[in-house]
């Protein structure tokens, strides 16, 4: 089958499109032929071996595995002998690494069914970035009908998922975005939008019982003013470095 690898640590130029093998059919996988797969900041990271912090567990000075990917959604081609929730056919999405390839073997709790609704396009950009914002949002949030709730960076995969999610939670959602997405996230439901680039929420009075920062661009004392005095603060990502960052900011 064809797959994009890489086999050291770079920039896409280090991509290439090459044959290797089909993974093998185990007892308790199923083998997915992909139709679609998404790009997430995920595989950014993962891809250029940054912050190095990563190549503690992905590889010191190259890569341990060559395959590149993780959401994706396809159509089941074949399942082990121990998978009872699928069969030949089903539409599927879910993660699993090595997705940008024809064919996937994954675990059946790594996939569900694909909704008649939804296109494999669409369900295949779902998983890390819809996941992400649902256990930020629901899990360390515990998000409650009535709150006030801010998405800072709401116009990228994360954000645009949080501000559905908080609605659909009951929130009252403020987001932050630049200029050109405004009208993009007014279109999926926040009920106020602030540009960014005149605006700045930590200097604005108002009080949001969770704050989900995304974008990570303003300082944790910052943000602090603008939490009520039982607010919480979830952080996702941040700005990027070369050895810790974003992941000093949850450090």
């Amino acid at each position: 089958m064809k797959a994009i690898v890489r086999h050291k640590y770079g920039s896409s130029d280090v991509l290439a499109l090459e044959d290797v093998d089909v993974p093998p059919l185990e007892d308790d996988r199923a083998l997915v032929r992909v139709h679609a797969a998404s790009v997430n900041a995920l595989d950014w990271h993962l891809l250029r071996g940054l912050p190095y912090l990563v190549r503690m567990s992905e590889g010191l000075r190259r890569p341990k595995r060559s395959s590149m990917g993780v959401d994706l959604s396809g159509r089941v081609e074949a399942v082990g002998k121990n998978v009872t929730q699928f069969r030949p056919g089903d539409a599927v999405f879910g993660a699993r690494d090595g997705a940008f390839a024809e064919y996937v073997a994954a675990k059946e709790e790594k996939l569900v069914l694909k909704p008649a609704n939804v296109s494999f396009e669409q369900a295949a950009a779902v998983p890390v970035a819809g996941c992400t914002a649902l256990q930020a949002l629901r899990d360390k949030g515990q998000v409650q009908p009535g709150q006030k709730v801010l998405i800072n960076g709401a116009a990228g995969g994360v954000g645009t998922f949080a501000v559905q999610l908080a609605k659909a939670f009951g929130a009252d959602v403020t987001a932050t975005t630049s200029p050109r997405n405004v009208d993009l996230v007014q279109s999926i439901g926040a009920d106020r939008v602030i540009d960014y680039t005149r605006e700045d929420f930590t200097k604005g009075g108002q009080r949001f019982d969770l704050i989900l920062d995304i974008g990570g661009k303003r300082s944790l004392f910052a943000c602090r003013r603008a939490l009520t005095r039982t607010g919480t603060y979830v952080i996702v990502g941040g700005p990027s470095g070369r050895w810790i960052r974003p992941m000093d900011r949850a450090l």
